[in-house]
């Protein structure tokens, strides 16, 4: 291996999390400053936290209740539309 290419290691480097959470934990750096750690990520906490500034998921939401709406609505519109053609045809065979 060559000599002096190589990062310095920290073998008890201090990891803090934005949720207040730190440990310790080996390194290049002595000391790393993250977003989300294992105790606050929804994955291993099982609890999940939306972060939406934009209001992506409330407008995602409306769409798919839009859709869901326009769905049913076709729907009945086929259903009545059913019922009508039964009813045509069933005056038809009255009529013969």
């Amino acid at each position: 291996m060559k000599k002096d290419i190589h990062p310095k290691y920290y073998p008890q480097a201090k990891m803090t999390c934005a949720c207040g959470n730190s440990f310790i934990t080996g390194s290049t750096l002595p000391e790393l400053k993250v977003e989300i750690c294992s105790a606050c990520h929804p994955f291993y906490t099982g609890k999940q936290k939306l972060i939406d500034s934009a209001r992506r998921v409330e407008k995602f939401q409306a769409k798919l209740e839009a859709k869901a709406k326009a769905k049913t609505a076709h729907k009945s519109k086929r259903a009545k539309h059913a019922t009508k053609t039964k009813a045509k045809a069933a005056k038809k065979t009255e009529k013969k």
